[in-house]
This record gives structure tokens, sequence and C-alpha cells, in this order.
């Protein structure tokens, strides 16, 4: 099916959208997925949305609730703008006239509590731009995402409970899974990929047993929490009975719960930060590191990688190590600071310091005020042309060629399990030679290796 003519009118299975032609995309922004997930469906799986008329998607949605800056400087996150609970919304930028292009789902880090798909880093040009149709989406945060409580439970004996932004985010994948060929993408050609927390949910959707069938390949950016064993549904319940008897509700119903109002309830310290990764037995069986050990995982087509100043190297060489018996595995190693961030970065790429060059919009960098060099831009289109050459490549692929500049071999015994060095220098390394940072410095302020 082609993509949307130049009206940008788009029939989907929720109702009509009209997007916007901008430069090589047509780009539908506030999009919902999900219904408002408020009063009676706050803390339950999401419910499909239902639109009136023609949604005019011109405009992206609030970030889902978190703290934000009085003076309108961006949070922690990187967010400035209005936040809701009703937050449920996805951003697309499909390629014009394309036909059965690579989909690719963008889960933002943040951990778990800060963040918006709509971030000028996280735009989808240069991949619309590169054939590749662009999805990004808003998901629940903190308690409102991950949080369990006896009485929410009960509601729902057999579950799913707990995980509601991993909830969040199989019903994204459902909708793009019933709506990409109106948006001329291929429905059979997913990738979903994430940074630090969106990683982290990444790899526990490759762990779901509801995400089965609903991407074709992931990306795992950066996450920390590859080792972390989740945390067990009763443990959970017991967190969150504390956290409303701190609220003034030692016995509360699910009714006196969701009657509170939802800045109240994140006034509490522990249903503010959430649980990310809740052993429910349902969305999760069972922790990430227990799936791959088990070898229960979703056999997809894989890539993963660290930066080389954050010290998170220990699980993502465990897993990629445990993946590599199934399909291809593509690990990288992120080793490059722009010109103007090296005095401030010695000893290599910080956390989230990739994410430009991923999305090749350097040119919006907050950081890099005075605009990225020749070397900057260089790195940045050598990197996203990876990005892309996974999301084009065949499920079976061994090899991605990186806009002709770089050929990256997927990992084997025979190669040493060869990882992807990306710097001013591209160059493949064995895997055992790896150090973060490289320098042997201390690792930087994100290290969590023993997380």
């Amino acid at each position: 099916m082609p993509a949307p003519g130049s009206s940008g009118l788009v029939e989907t299975t929720s109702g009509a959208l009209q997007g916007s032609p901008e430069g090589n995309a047509i780009v539908f922004r506030g999009v919902p997925y999900a219904q408002p997930p408020v009063g009676e469906l706050r803390w339950r799986a999401p419910e499909p949305a239902r639109l009136d008329g023609v949604i005019v998607a011109d405009s992206f949605g609030p970030a889902c609730l978190q703290p934000v800056n009085e003076d309108g400087s961006p949070n922690y996150g990187g967010y400035a703008g209005p936040v809701s609970e009703d937050c449920l919304t996805l951003n697309i930028w499909a390629p014009q006239g394309a036909t059965n292009a690579p989909v690719m789902v963008w889960l933002f880090g943040g951990g778990g509590v800060v963040g918006a798909g709509s971030l000028p880093t996280y735009h989808g040009d240069a991949f619309a731009r590169d054939g590749v149709m662009l999805v990004s989406i808003n998901y629940r945060l903190g308690g409102l995402g991950g949080w369990a409580h006896p009485a929410l439970t009960a509601e729902k004996a057999g579950g799913p409970n707990a995980n509601y932004a991993l909830m969040d985010a199989i019903a994204a994948l459902r909708w793009v899974k019933e709506n990409a060929a109106r948006f001329g993408g291929d429905p059979d050609n997913v990738t979903l990929f994430g940074e630090s927390a969106g990683a982290t949910m990444t790899a526990n959707l490759v762990t779901s047993p509801l995400a089965e069938g609903l991407f074709e390949k992931a990306i795992f950016q950066s996450t920390g929490s590859l080792p972390t064993p989740g945390t067990p549904l009763a443990q959970a319940e017991a967190r969150g009975e504390a956290s409303a008897k701190a609220l003034g509700l030692p016995d509360a119903t699910a009714r006196q719960l969701r009657a509170l109002p939802a800045e109240r309830f994140l006034s509490d310290r522990a249903a503010a930060f959430g649980l990310r990764t809740i052993i429910d037995g349902v969305v999760k069986p069972a922790s990430i590191m227990e799936t791959f050990e088990a070898g229960q995982e979703h056999d997809v087509l894989l890539m993963l990688g660290t930066n080389s100043d954050e010290g998170r190297l220990v699980g993502t060489q465990r897993v990629a190590d445990l993946a590599e018996d199934g399909a291809p595995v593509f690990q990288y190693f992120f080793d490059y600071v722009p010109k103007a961030l090296r005095e401030r970065d010695p000893n290599g790429a910080p956390h989230a310091g990739e994410l430009p060059f991923v999305f090749d919009t350097l040119g919006t960098y907050q950081l890099l005020p005075e605009g990225p060099t020749g070397e900057d831009q260089r790195v940045a289109a050598l990197v996203h042309s990876c990005w892309v050459a996974f999301a084009k490549a065949d499920p079976a692929a061994t090899t991605l060629d990186c806009g002709g500049k770089f050929t990256w071999p997927a990992r084997s015994e025979a190669n040493d399990h060869a990882v992807a060095w990306l710097a001013a220098e591209s160059r493949v390394v064995a895997a055992e030679t790896l150090r973060s940072p490289p320098n042997g410095a201390e690792p930087g302020r994100t290290w969590r290796d023993e997380d």
C-alpha cells in the first residue's frame, strides 16, 4: 500500500488523520493511539483510541506527567512544555511516496520519569529522507506507568497488572502493525528501539510474551538494567501500600486511588519514581536476564551497545553472548565526542551522547549552540546510516552496509564476537577488548554495571 497522497489524509483503524507534508516526509503529530488513561482507566491496560471526524495532526501532544521547570527551561530529561495524564500519543514521519518502507518505533529514555517522544533530537526527518518511517511515542511515567497495589491487582485476577508503561508500548506497537501500510510502511518490518529507560523497555518487550509478533527487530541503546532482577509483584504491592498510606489511604480501595489527583499521588517520592520492571507473571513472567538465560526471548534481529564513558558493558556483553545462538546480533561501542564538548567529556562519549548521531539531528542539539563541525556531521551521517541499514536489513542479515562507508559484521565465535567501534575512524574490534572508558579513567556519572 502506498504512502498517503500529497493531501496527507489517512484513514486509520481509529479514525481519520490529516498530516502535513514537510520536506521528504508527511508528518503526523500528537496522534492518539489509546484512550486517555484517566479516571477509571488510570492503572489499567490502555483501551483502543476512538477518533471523531478528521483529526488535524499538526501539534505534538503533551508529555506524560513529570517534573518540569517553572522557568520554562528543559528538565533533566530535556523536556519543556505542557504535561498531562492524558498523554498517550504518537508521532509519525512517513516518507513521501513510499511503499513498504521499514518502520522504526522509538522509546525515549529518561529514567522512566521524564522525557517525551517529541524532543527535537528524536525527530524523524532524516529517517524519512532515507526511506524509513519513524514513529515516536509517549508512554506513562513514574508511578502512573509502573506501580502496584493489592486493590488494583484484585480487579484483574490473572493480570496483566502493574507494568502500564510496557502495556502502552504494546498498544502503540499494535496500532503501528494495524496502520503502518496506510502510511506507506511495512507492517512486517518493524524495528523497536530505545535508549536508557527506553532500551530497558525494549529489552522487557523482547522478553514479554504479550509482545510476540509485534516487531521483527530490536535495538538496545545504553541500558544499564539488563542484569537487574525486576521487582516481584508482592514486593511492588507492599511499596504501593506504603505510598497509599503516606497519602492518607491506609486501606485504600481502587476507587479511592483513582480519585487521587495525579499530582498529589506523585507527591509521594516512591510513587513519583514508580517501578520499571515488575514481575507480574503476564507482561513480565521473569526478568530480562533470566529470560535470555533460558533462551525464551523473542528471536528477533538484535542490535545493542553502549557509549564509551558510561560503564554499562557487563550486562550488554552478557546479553549479546546469550543471544548469539539465535538471530544475528550486532553490537556497537559508540566512542565519539563532538569537538566542542571534548573538554567537558575527555574520557569518551557520555550517556545519551549517541542520540543526535543516530537521528542525524546535530543541527538541533542543545549542547552545540554554535553548530556541529564537518567531522561531527560526517560521524552522524555514518552512525545514522548504520541504524537505517539495520531497519532495512533482512531478518537473517549477517552484515550491515553503513552508507557504503563501513561494513559491520554480526557477532560470531569466528570473528571474536565482533563489535563496531563507532568513532571518527570506525573499525571492528573483538568484544573482549572493550573497556569503559577506554583510557582507564573512572567511569562517568552514569556507571551502572553493578545494578
